[in-house]
């Protein structure tokens, strides 16, 4: 279950692309409180109606330091990047955290790497290139530097916030709530400070940033949480390179986007990379057939 989840939460995250762009104009940190907040509504909800108790927020500060850094901190690190490198390479830079994941898992107890989950990974984030590049090639400046270092600390941030969570593996997913609030008033506060505020223009934008918070700014990161504590976290992260390829194709199906050799080729990569991570679940599932 928590592995599937884990593919529940990519396939949210997909939506993240074509949401963001029916929301308007909406800045990123006003639009991550507005996301966040809608986010806190779903795990209350959630809270009340399993009539949890509220001590299961009683958690040691390292908890609480690790989830905020994780959602707060890995959004602002990638908007500053996106400020100070081209979004092609600081996309890429930033989507390092899958691979991360697998090879930081070697650290985790029970866990083990073996050369197919770097390998399948590795392809993995081939494909995510082609797509995040258009198959046109990545080259690096030096005057971006600041932007790529960003875009770095953003990948280690998320990839570090999933490996220490499944370290947390005792505490409750109901803690979510609280990271998404916190998480929610710290963007309010860099809007204020940083940004111009615009609010979404028509009933359609507020649809998509409803929409977003309901999603892949809401459920994912209560389910991704789940996942990465209960499920297969290497395949898990393999396969999430499967989020930008999703994103892709959703936003071509939706007319945002043009297919082009270069998905085709994403998509073979990419299956091929999740493919070889998974080969122990097919091994198991070839052994229970027989």
């Amino acid at each position: 279950m928590g592995t599937l989840l884990g593919f529940a939460a990519v396939l949210m995250w997909s939506l993240l692309a074509l949401l963001t762009a029916r929301s308007g104009s909406v800045p990123p940190f006003l639009l991550a409180a507005l996301t966040f907040a809608i986010a806190t509504l779903i795990g209350i909800a959630v809270f009340l109606a399993r009539g949890a108790p509220w001590h299961v927020f009683r958690q040691p500060p390292v908890v609480w330091l690790v989830g905020i850094a994780g959602l707060f901190g890995y959004h602002a690190l990638y908007f500053a990047a996106l400020r100070n490198a081209p979004a092609a390479q600081a996309s890429l830079i930033a989507y390092l955290w899958p691979l991360l994941i697998v090879l930081g898992s070697a650290m985790l107890p029970g866990e083990r790497l073996r050369w197919f989950h770097a390998l399948g990974a590795l392809i993995g984030l081939a494909g995510a290139g082609i797509i995040v590049t258009g198959g046109e090639g990545l080259s690096l400046s030096a005057q971006n530097g600041l932007g790529y270092a960003l875009a770095g600390l953003c990948a280690l941030t998320w990839s570090a916030y999933s490996l220490l969570s499944r370290r947390f593996g005792s505490v409750p997913t109901d803690v979510v709530t609280g990271f998404c609030a916190a998480t929610a008033v710290l963007s309010l506060a860099a809007h204020l400070a940083f940004e111009t505020t615009v609010l979404p223009a028509a009933g359609g934008e507020w649809l998509a940033v409803l929409l977003l918070g309901l999603m892949p700014v809401g459920a994912a990161f209560y389910v991704w949480d789940y996942a990465v504590k209960r499920g297969d976290i290497q395949l898990i992260g393999a396969a999430s390179y499967a989020a930008p390829l999703l994103s892709t194709l959703i936003l071509v199906t939706a007319g945002e986007a043009a297919m082009s050799w270069s998905v085709v080729a994403a998509a073979v990569l990419i299956t091929a990379g999740a493919g070889l991570a998974a080969l122990p679940l097919f091994a198991r599932l070839a052994r229970r057939g027989a």
